[in-house]
C-alpha cells in the first residue's frame, strides 16, 4: 500500500473570487487528457459551464458555490515506462468569497494548496484570509500568478507583495519571458531552459511547447529573454530559490506564472504538484495520538451536498481516506454513534460525473451515496477505533429568518430545512419566540442564503423568502446567561442544531455596552479558523 500512497497528491486550488479556479481545475484535467476540451473558452457570450461546475445557479451566475472534488491520472514527464501514473485528487472550492466556511471544509481533507492570484490585482482580501487557514493547518502552498496573458503587475512586484503582506517568501520555479499581456512563455529556472508556447484557438486545447536552451531563446526573445534572465539572477543572490524543508514548513512557496484560459504552465504545474506536494501522511486523533497512512481504514467526511443528480435527489457525502485501504462493501463504524456503516454505494466523482470506486487509498476522495447518518466532520473507521478532531467553523456574520410562502408546503420545508442543516450549508439557529415555522439562518456570507432558497425551489419545489435581521456578529453563551441576553434591546438568543446556545447582537457597540453593564455574563467569541 506505501506504493499507492506515494503515488497520490491531493490539494485545493484556493483564491480570491474571478482569479480562474475553475477554468484551472479545466485546464488541469485537459492536460492529464480527462477530457478532450476545455469547458472555459473566450468570451461570455460562448462560455460553456466547467465540468467542475453543476449547480444551475453556477452556470448562470459563472462562479462555483460548492466544492467539487476531481479525481484523475498523471503520468509525469520524468516517470519511466514501468511507473504507474500519479493519482491527482484535486478540490475545487467555492469561487465566491461568501463561501468561506466550505473551504475551510476542503482545507481540512488536503495536503497541500495552489494559491491562484490575478496577475493585475495580486492579493487581494480572500487570498489574504485563505493563505491565513493554510498557514493555521500547515498546509504548504503552491503559487500560481494567472491571467498573465493579461496586463497587469510586474514578476518582481508581486513578489515583493507576497513577501511583505503574508511574510511568505515565494520561490519562483518558472519565470515569465514576456510582460503581463504578453506571454511568451517560461524560464525554467532549475535547467536555464526556455519553454515557448503556442496559442491554440479559443485556449481549447493543450498548448503545443517548444523547449529551447539559452542561445536559442536568446536569439528569438533578445530583450525579453535577457530581462527574465537577470531578474532571475537577482531572485538568486536574494536567496529565492527553491528549498524542499521550508516549502513543507510553510515559510517558502514555489512560483508559476500561467494563464489558464490559454493553458499555458498548466503543465508546469501539474509537474510541481506531482514533485513537491507532499503525498498523504499520518493524521492525529482527538486525543492527538498519529493514526498513520498504513494503519486500518479510516477517513474523515469533510462535505455532505445533496441535489446534484435531479433524477434520484440523493445524498452524496465525501470523505477524505486518512488510513489504510478502502473496499466498496466493507461495512465500517461511524465513531459519532458507534454504529456499522455500510459503504456498498462508493463513487470516484468528477464534477457531476461518477462512476463506482472499488478500492481507494489515503489522501483518495470518495463519495458515499444516500449517507444520510454522516454530517461533516464525522469519522469512519475500521478497528482499531479512531475519531478525528471535528470541523471548526467560521463565526456568522449575516443572519436572516427564512419562511415558507405557502402553508401547505410546510412539511416540505421542515425536511428541506433539516437536509439543508446537515450538510453544512448555513447553520440554523431557533428559538421559542419564532418557533419551528421561522428559523434564522446564520452564514458567513449573504450568498449562502441565496444557495438554501435556490436549492429550496428546484430540490424541493418550496418557494421561500429571506428576511434579512438587523445583527452583525454572535457569541456563545450558557442558560444561565440567556435569560439576562433576552431582556437587552437588540440581542436575541437562540439554539443552534447542535445544542449551542448563540446571542446574537446588532453591532459591536451593543456587545461593548452589555458587556460593559454584565460582565459576569458569558459571552464567548466564536471558533474562527485564521485565529
Amino acid at each position: 500500500m506505501g506504493r499507492e500512497v506515494k503515488r497520490r497528491r491531493t490539494f485545493a486550488i484556493i483564491s480570491h473570487p474571478d482569479a480562474g479556479k475553475s477554468t484551472m481545475t479545466e485546464a488541469l484535467a485537459l492536460h492529464a487528457r480527462m477530457i478532450s476540451e476545455a469547458g472555459a473558452i473566450h468570451g461570455k457570450a460562448g462560455r460553456k459551464s466547467t465540468v467542475s461546475d453543476w449547480m444551475e445557479m453556477e452556470k448562470a451566475r459563472g462562479i462555483s458555490v460548492s466544492s467539487t472534488a476531481l479525481q484523475f491520472n498523471y503520468t509525469s514527464e520524468h516517470d519511466g515506462p514501468d511507473d504507474a501514473p500519479h493519482v491527482i485528487n484535486l478540490v475545487d472550492t467555492p469561487g465566491h468569497a461568501d463561501f468561506s466556511e466550505d473551504t475551510y471544509r476542503v482545507l481540512t481533507a488536503v495536503d497541500a494548496a495552489v494559491m491562484l492570484i490575478d496577475a493585475a490585482k495580486g492579493l487581494e482580501p480572500q487570498t489574504l484570509k485563505l493563505f491565513q487557514v493554510c498557514r493555521h493547518r500547515g498546509i504548504p502552498v503552491i503559487t500560481v500568478i494567472n491571467k498573465w496573458d493579461r496586463p497587469g503587475q510586474t514578476p518582481l512586484e508581486l513578489i515583493d507583495e507576497i513577501t511583505e503582506r503574508i511574510g511568505l517568501t515565494p520561490t519562483p520555479l518558472y519565470f515569465p519571458v514576456g510582460i503581463a499581456g504578453d506571454f511568451r512563455g517560461l524560464l525554467d529556472r532549475r535547467t536555464g531552459e526556455y519553454v515557448h508556447f503556442t496559442r491554440t484557438a479559443g485556449g481549447a486545447k493543450v498548448a503545443p511547447e517548444e523547449i529551447m536552451d539559452a542561445d536559442a531563446a536568446a536569439a528569438r526573445e533578445g530583450d525579453e529573454w535577457t530581462t527574465a534572465l537577470e531578474e532571475s539572477e537577482l531572485l538568486t543572490e536574494m536567496g529565492q530559490d527553491h528549498d524542499q524543508e521550508l516549502f513543507l514548513a510553510g515559510q517558502t512557496s514555489p512560483m508559476i506564472f500561467a494563464s489558464a484560459m490559454l493553458n499555458f504552465g498548466v503543465r508546469q504545474l501539474l509537474e510541481t504538484l506531482v514533485e513537491l506536494a507532499p503525498a498523504p501522511e499520518g493524521r492525529a486523533d482527538v486525543d492527538g495520538t498519529v493514526r498513520e497512512v498504513t494503519e486500518p481504514f479510516s477517513a474523515v467526511v469533510f462535505k455532505v451536498q445533496a441535489g446534484m443528480d435531479a433524477s434520484h435527489r440523493d445524498r452524496l457525502a465525501y470523505m477524505r481516506i486518512v488510513s489504510g485501504e478502502f473496499e466498496r462493501g466493507m461495512v465500517v463504524t461511524h465513531a459519532q454513534t458507534g454504529k456499522p456503516f455500510a459503504t456498498k454505494y462508493a463513487q470516484a466523482v468528477f464534477g457531476r460525473d461518477r462512476s463506482t470506486v472499488d478500492l481507494a487509498y489515503p489522501g483518495d476522495v470518495v463519495g458515499l451515496v444516500n449517507a444520510m447518518a454522516l454530517a461533516p466532520g464525522d469519522t469512519l473507521f475500521i478497528d482499531p477505533k479512531v475519531q478525528y478532531p471535528p470541523i471548526p467553523s467560521f463565526a456568522p456574520e449575516h443572519f436572516s429568518a427564512l419562511r415558507v410562502n405557502t402553508a401547505d408546503k410546510y412539511k416540505q420545508f421542515r425536511k428541506a430545512m433539516d437536509q439543508l442543516d446537515s450538510e453544512g450549508v448555513v447553520q440554523v439557529l431557533r428559538n421559542d419566540l419564532r418557533g419551528d415555522a421561522s428559523p434564522v439562518l446564520a452564514a458567513v456570507g449573504p450568498m449562502q442564503f441565496e444557495v438554501v432558497t435556490a436549492r429550496m425551489k428546484s430540490e424541493f419545489g418550496v418557494a421561500t423568502t429571506i428576511e434579512p435581521l438587523g445583527y452583525s456578529l454572535a457569541r456563545r453563551t450558557d442558560a444561565d446567561s440567556a435569560v439576562e441576553l433576552g431582556r437587552q434591546r437588540g440581542v436575541e438568543v437562540f439554539t443552534r442544531t447542535d445544542g449551542a446556545l448563540l446571542a446574537l447582537f446588532s453591532d459591536k457597540w451593543r456587545l461593548q455596552y452589555v458587556e460593559k453593564e454584565h460582565p459576569d455574563l458569558t459571552l464567548e467569541p466564536l471558533v474562527a479558523t485564521a485565529d
